[in-house]
């Protein structure tokens, strides 16, 4: 999904080597069941999966989470002691292909350890988007390979979850009921949630979702609504000019009154959309990582969303 350079690629092994250098010298601690206190020594590559590792563990488990709040985690570099946690982790639980520093560091050190959120489910393809960029956008589109933005559908989530606790499970067999138990939960609660979804979406004046980046396919896909992204999978796409044109005209053919940008890039281009026909801006969080300082988790900033959505599709 991401073309790595040769220079950034030879400098995160570099990285990954020191990491596991230093870990062999000073020795590691952790292994078959966590360090010294028992728990389960879990690393998250991001938010989501932070979260997820979090509600099975428990009190079981100790999560780091190598995306620092406020952050955006698709162009995380990681740090000799971030590369040390990989190699250290009794579970390492990550999406391949989304961050490109952490694919590195688990494909140096990871071995068997390492649990990859994408085999759980097909992905989908970066260009199944009805709204598809044209030409050269296209082509760029269909070459970034798949979708990962899986948990903004939570019943991709509850499964996700399923898996994790079969995971750690199998990491600390002792532990193993309460895990599946606690992803039991999970799924109850993520199923609330979906109904809640189809529910306040079902009925909608409009079903174009107008978005700074195209994040939110599988939100669509899932609640039937229609994603009209301004740039690709990751924020750092730029839209051309002619890219704005469409999207502008999008919007006035079906009369959207919104423009939704993030919380941790840029809103210029949503602004300019906005201006342009007349619209509002407002925030859609593709929850990749939470802000800085902010309160909330997946479940409250997911329902933040759905309040956003219903107003800015003038849903009864």
């Amino acid at each position: 999904m991401v073309i790595r350079s040769a220079a950034r690629t030879l400098a995160v092994t570099s990285t990954a080597l020191l990491a596991v250098g230093l870990t062999a010298a000073c020795g590691a601690d952790s292994g078959g069941g966590g360090g010294a206190d028992g728990k389960l020594d879990v690393v998250a590559a991001f938010y989501p999966l932070q979260y997820v590792a979090e509600r099975i563990g428990g009190d079981a488990v100790r999560v780091t989470n190598l995306a620092k709040p406020g952050a955006e985690p698709h162009d995380l570099e990681l740090n000799p002691g971030q590369v040390g946690r990989i190699s250290e982790a009794d579970v390492i639980v990550y999406l391949n292909g989304f961050q490109p520093a952490v694919d590195e560091a688990v494909e140096q050190s990871g071995g068997d350890r390492a649990f990859d959120v994408a085999g759980v489910e097909p992905l989908r393809d970066a260009a199944a988007d009805a709204h598809a960029h044209e030409g050269e956008e296209a082509a760029a589109e269909e070459s970034s390979g798949k979708d990962p933005h899986v948990w903004l559908d939570p019943t991709r989530l509850a499964t996700i979850a399923d898996k994790v606790a079969e995971r750690f499970g199998k990491a600390d067999p002792e532990r193993g009921d309460d895990y599946t138990a606690r992803a039991q939960a999970l799924r109850t609660e993520l199923t609330t949630l979906d109904q809640e979804y189809a529910q306040g979406l079902a009925t909608c004046q409009r079903r174009e979702l107008v978005t700074a980046h195209s994040a939110f396919g599988y939100l669509a896909a899932r609640y039937q609504l229609e994603q009209v992204g301004i740039a690709g999978i990751t924020p750092e796409d730029e839209p051309s000019p002619k890219r704005l044109a469409e999207v502008a005209d999008e919007a006035r053919e079906h009369g959207a009154t919104t423009i939704f940008f993030e919380t941790l890039v840029s809103p210029k281009v949503a602004e300019t959309i906005a201006r342009e026909v007349g619209a509002k801006t407002a925030v859609l969080d593709p929850i990749e990582g939470l802000p800085e300082g902010g309160g909330g988790d997946y479940l409250s900033v997911m329902r933040t969303n759905l309040t956003a959505l219903k107003a800015a599709l003038s849903c009864s």
